[in-house]
């Protein structure tokens, strides 16, 4: 129980105020004139003021509250290195059993794991919600056990005593590691690039550097052995094979002494583009859809294109100069004998031969096309004349053979049961409107000899074929009126996207590829997607997990020509994905999770932090500190000890408030002063006469 003074004033205070200032001046009024009874008076005045002010005695019945200490626990996996799980262990049944001892004092344990999509050791951020919960003028410390490897030092939590961090882990222990210092998201198929990387010794390594092997692994290629110095940085020259992912993996082997090789092994997930993509358009006669191929193209800012139109045949003679009908001549040495190999992608749109290119130069095209280059051939009546492309050496790549008939009516272009698994054209019928795509009026009727048929015309006649010859691609489209879709005839059709696809078939995108295994990673689930043209299931997936623990996983078809199924990670790391002749590694979150990118356990990220609570840093490896109190502002560290500030919170559970004198009581006091003082006053006053 305790017991103050409290007023609740008759007045307002200025009043009151004012009435004391005039008392005052009667006193010394009283005073200066020499009236013997002026201190009675100034008492019988000051009860009054008393009485205005009201005072009465407050007492309350307080409830002592405990203090509360609170202990973070961090039970990250970087603590199951070594003996650190041991060491937290019995530091918690320490701090329990002192606790326990300490009169009035209470202890909340609050147990950290790893952060979700590898985030790491959020202690402070445990530490802060912990705080939340507890009223903060009963908080008398915290005291954190940790290996010191927080990911959230920023988050610096309002705390009213101090902070007690106990860090696990051992002076001796060391570690080898590898750190990807510069790892772009992207980086130019076939350009070198140069990939920052070190490999240091960590803690108190038992030897001085040295050498060590580094093996380097990308994709599933068979992996490279170099020699490279230890704690040095390294720049290696790396260029990318493919375009789309590329996994890049480096490791070391594991050394006797250390205390993990979780971080013995890094990898990069690096996206292959293309720096520019190189297009040679040649355009025959004019018509109507002459500018679809250019505008296509010229649309994408990574396309180069380089476009000729054919406006006047050789064999035309009309007596008008050469040099008024172009601006530049047609460079066909520079672009089919010299240049050639630069070029991704040709396009011959209703080109015919008419003697521009020599034989020797379509001889050229092919060898281009066998070597990995691509051909697309936009056909119109011109394709089943006399000077037909297939006329020429071109007719050994092509997968079709005309037959000089040109179909004039009007069709719907089908897909094939083949195009509706096929990339290329895959989902295209989704797209078309309720009354079907816009007819096309002209087919030019060829005769498959290889390849794959995409779509087709009336009586089943191939539209689009595709095939592959030796590394490179051609394609034939066996009309010239797909630019009727791109003008909205009959409710149009999916021209842009179509030609889009064709175009980067051609160019080999990975994406558009026809047989595929690849993996989308979000968090820790991977969804592994296979594509396929065969028309029976391709089978089970065979999964190998960065422990090397093996599952096998069926693939249930979720449209034509794909499969899709899903697997949640058991741990982060390096997948390696394997299905018939297909294999894929794939990357979930870093192939050292951020638990392990440092071991050595340390105090230093956390000492600024505690030291600001008059707390400190204290190694567990001697053993556990003794827990003290002490008073508030004083330092709560010292040699095999730590403090704690107790809080005294207490809990009002009754007030009583009782006036000192009822309201007459005041008045007799005051007049009975007056009285006295008049009385004394009056006496002198006979005395003197």
């Amino acid at each position: 129980m305790s017991a103050t003074v409290v007023f609740a004033p008759l007045v307002g205070w200025p009043l009151l105020l004012a009435a004391g200032g005039i008392a005052l001046l009667v006193v010394a009024l009283a005073l200066w004139r020499g009236l013997s009874g002026w201190w009675l008076r100034a008492l019988a005045l000051g009860a009054l003021i008393l009485a205005l002010a009201n005072p009465a005695l407050q007492q309350e019945v307080r409830q002592n509250l405990s203090d509360i200490v609170i202990l973070i626990v961090d039970d990250s996996a970087s603590q199951g290195l070594g003996d650190r799980r041991a060491q937290t262990e019995a530091a918690v049944a320490a701090v329990r059993a002192e606790v326990a001892q300490m009169p009035n004092t209470e202890l909340r344990i609050r147990r950290v794991g790893d952060g979700e999509e590898d985030a790491g050791t959020l202690v402070m951020t445990a530490l802060s919600a912990a705080l939340a919960e507890e009223p903060r003028a009963r908080v008398a410390g915290a005291i954190v056990i940790t290996d010191g490897r927080v990911h959230d030092a920023g988050v610096v939590p309002n705390l009213p005593a101090p902070l007690q961090v106990l860090v696990t882990g051992r002076a001796a222990d060391w570690d080898r590691r590898i750190v990807v210092k510069n790892a772009p998201a992207f980086a130019i198929i076939g350009e070198e690039f140069k990939l920052d990387l070190r490999i240091e010794d960590v803690g108190a390594p038992p030897t001085a550097a040295g050498e060590v092997a580094l093996t380097i692994a990308i994709d599933t290629e068979a992996p490279t052995t170099y020699t490279v110095p230890l704690n040095e940085d390294l720049q290696l020259p790396v260029t990318l094979p493919h375009g789309g992912a590329n996994v890049i993996q480096f490791s070391v082997a594991p050394v006797a002494g250390e205390i993990t090789d979780r971080n013995n092994a890094a990898a990069v997930q690096i996206n292959g583009v293309r720096d520019r993509l190189r297009v040679l358009l040649i355009s025959g006669e004019p018509y109507a859809g002459e500018r679809v191929w250019r505008n296509l193209l010229k649309s994408d800012a990574a396309v180069d294109l380089v476009h000729f139109t054919i406006l006047r045949p050789p064999e035309k003679q009309d007596g008008v100069p050469v040099d008024e009908l172009s601006l530049i001549a047609f460079p066909t040495r520079e672009l089919f004998v010299e240049k050639i190999k630069e070029f991704d992608l040709i396009i011959f749109d209703r080109y015919r031969m008419r003697g521009i290119l020599p034989m020797s130069y379509i001889e050229n095209i092919v060898n281009y096309v066998r070597g990995g280059g691509t051909v697309l051939v936009a056909a119109g009546p011109e394709f089943g004349a006399v000077d037909s492309l297939y006329r020429s050496p071109l007719a050994e790549i092509l997968p079709v053979a005309p037959t000089a008939q040109v179909i004039e009516q009007g069709f719907r272009p089908k897909i094939t049961d083949l195009g509706r698994r096929h990339p290329v054209t895959e989902g295209l019928e989704a797209a078309a409107p309720k009354g079907g795509w816009g007819r096309w009026f002209r087919l030019i009727e060829v005769k498959k000899l290889a390849g794959q048929t995409l779509m087709s015309g009336p009586n089943d006649l191939p539209l689009l074929v595709l095939n592959r010859v030796d590394q490179g691609r051609v394609a034939v489209l066996a009309s010239d009126q797909a630019w009727l879709w791109g003008r909205g005839y009959e409710g149009g059709g999916p021209q842009l996207e179509l030609l889009r696809r064709l175009a980067y078939w051609m160019l080999k995108e990975p994406e558009l590829e026809e047989e595929t295994l690849t993996a989308e990673v979000k968090g820790e689930a991977m969804t592994i997607i296979r594509r396929s043209l065969a028309d029976t299931a391709p089978g089970p997936v065979t999964v190998t997990a960065p422990d090397g623990t093996v599952v096998e996983l069926a693939m249930p078809p979720v449209a034509p020509g794909r499969y899709e199924t899903v697997l949640q990670a058991p741990a982060l790391g390096l997948y390696r994905l394997d299905q018939g002749d297909l294999t894929r590694v794939v990357a979930v979150g870093p192939a050292a999770p951020r638990e392990f990118a440092e071991t050595i356990a340390s105090g230093e990220v956390l000492q600024p932090l505690a030291e600001a609570t008059r707390g400190g840093v204290t190694r567990l490896e001697p053993g556990t500190p003794d827990i003290r109190t002490v008073a508030e502002g004083r330092v709560a560290l010292g040699r095999g000890w730590i403090g704690i500030t107790p809080r005294e919170a207490y809990l009002t559970t009754e007030v009583n408030v009782v006036p000192f004198l009822p309201a007459w009581a005041w008045l007799v006091i005051a007049a009975g002063l007056a009285v006295v003082a008049w009385l004394v006053e009056g006496r002198k006053g006979a005395k003197a006469a």
